[in-house]
């Protein structure tokens, strides 16, 4: 199985990695690429390198977010886990659907700001365009 997780604020796609209270948590089927279970976690409390250390413990192999710094990036790539940045938004099983079919629009950007911290020491935009898993 391929576990995909998305961060949530207050049940809705929150845009901002560090600002999630919670993460969707969908299996997939990787010869079938059907979603087979969907639920939702609560997050740890936000600390610097928590989420990512907690993913892996989830068993997460992708994580599909809109903006995040380069150190969550690193850290989560380090523990294998995939990540795809620069995404706008949706219900969690329609983001899922459309990176398994190679749609899912990205636009590459690492951190997108918000009201938690100013990320002008985040890094820069990466390549744009659509992600294929």
């Amino acid at each position: 199985m391929i576990k995909i997780a998305i961060p949530l604020s207050e049940g809705r796609f929150t845009s901002h990695f560090g600002g999630a209270d919670a993460f969707a948590i969908l299996e997939v089927d990787p010869c079938t690429k059907e979603i087979v279970k969907s639920e939702v976690r609560a997050a740890p409390p936000h600390e610097q390198g928590a989420f990512p250390t907690w993913l892996k413990d989830q068993e997460a192999n992708v994580i599909l977010a809109g903006g995040m710094g380069p150190r969550a990036v690193q850290m989560l790539e380090r523990y294998g886990i995939e990540v795809v940045t620069g995404v706008s938004g949706g219900a969690p099983d329609e983001m899922v659907k459309a990176f398994l079919s190679g749609t899912l629009s990205t636009s590459g950007a690492q951190c997108s700001g918000g009201h938690l911290h100013a990320c002008g020491d985040h890094g820069h935009e990466q390549g744009h365009g659509t992600h294929q898993p």
